[in-house]
């Protein structure tokens, strides 16, 4: 007698499977509405302040490039670098949403033990933290400066991490077309997926986008800009239309005009008031460029915060990696 296979009716698996439909993990940007307006707030302050305000599992992405303790500068000069780096680490995990993800710019650089690179900063959170390590992702550019004692820099690193293995990542919004011809040759490949093939192709954890010039239009006098489309692929994978983002150590803004062109809302936060000459400048070549964005700059940092906490009891997934 055959035995018909009822686990569709299994009340116990219908729930699991609702579970894995909702799950962030299988959601793409294209799953969540899009915003009419997003909020932008620029605060100028040590990055503690701003974290510590924070709610608890309130920011789907954090994006820093922080200082290397290379001395350059004397923002960037810290007698114990990572003594100093635990305290925002521990606030960055605290912050992050169940399923987000936190990406670090950095340098595997180190001449001494005093130096901030990305070795000890990997080897601090694994021994003194929860985040995993997901991907070293390397940012590989053909300009760079010249040397004479070692060999020449062309690239720099930056680490993705998450909180656990529920973490958001859409690969189809940051997918590199193939052209004709590649194509044509991958879908004679059985080993591949002809639905996703056709979508285009992972862009693996080497990109090659350039370095930008002292005379690229995107600068906007920030010595350690970075080039729009790193964070840009950054932004689209790791996060969502009408999620929040953070960047502080903020710099020239970036993550923010980013965060404005991909219907996102961003806390931007760095001890130096030229930043907001920085950011005003983004804005402005970004509009330039034709892009209408509209977004609200919060000038009142209490109500941005309460902005926030309503946000993350409503969209932000705070249970299981599930939709709320």
């Amino acid at each position: 007698m055959a035995i018909h296979n009822k686990s569709h009716h299994n009340h116990a698996l219908q729930a699991l499977n609702k579970m894995r439909r909702e799950n962030l993990k299988t959601k793409s940007s294209k799953d969540f509405s899009i915003p009419e307006k997003t909020d932008i707030f620029l605060c100028i302050a040590d990055c503690l302040e701003v974290l510590k305000s924070l709610p608890d599992n309130s920011v789907q992405l954090i994006c820093i490039d922080p200082p290397y303790n290379l001395e350059l500068e004397n923002w960037d000069v810290y007698e114990n670098y990572i003594l100093w780096a635990d305290v925002w680490l521990k606030e960055a995990y605290r912050v992050l949403s169940p399923n987000g993800s936190m990406v670090v710019f950095g340098g595997i650089q180190f001449r001494d033990a005093k130096s901030g690179d990305l070795i000890e900063i990997i080897h601090h959170l694994r021994y003194h933290s929860e985040f995993k390590l997901i991907n070293t992702i390397i940012w590989h550019y053909k300009n760079g400066m010249s040397a004479h004692r070692f060999f020449a820099n062309r690239h720099e690193e930056a680490i993705w991490l998450v909180k656990g293995n529920d973490y958001y990542f859409d690969l189809d919004s940051v997918r590199v077309k193939y052209s004709a011809e590649e194509l044509k040759l991958a879908l004679k490949d059985k080993r591949l997926n002809p639905e996703n093939t056709i979508k285009g192709k992972n862009p693996t954890n080497v990109w090659e986008i350039g370095r930008l010039n002292g005379n690229s239009k995107e600068r906007v006098g920030h010595p350690t800009q970075k080039p729009v489309e790193i964070i840009r692929r950054i932004v689209k994978a790791l996060s969502y239309p009408d999620s929040i983002v953070l960047d502080f150590f903020c710099g020239s803004g970036t993550t923010g005009r980013v965060c404005i062109e991909e219907k996102r809302n961003c806390i931007l936060c760095d001890s130096d008031e030229k930043t907001r000459e920085y950011f005003d400048l983004h804005i402005q070549k970004m509009r330039e460029l034709g892009c209408k964005n509209e977004f609200d700059m919060d000038d009142s940092y209490k109500e941005f915060i309460s902005k926030i906490k309503a946000r993350a009891t409503t969209i932000q997934n705070l249970k299981n990696g599930e939709m709320t």
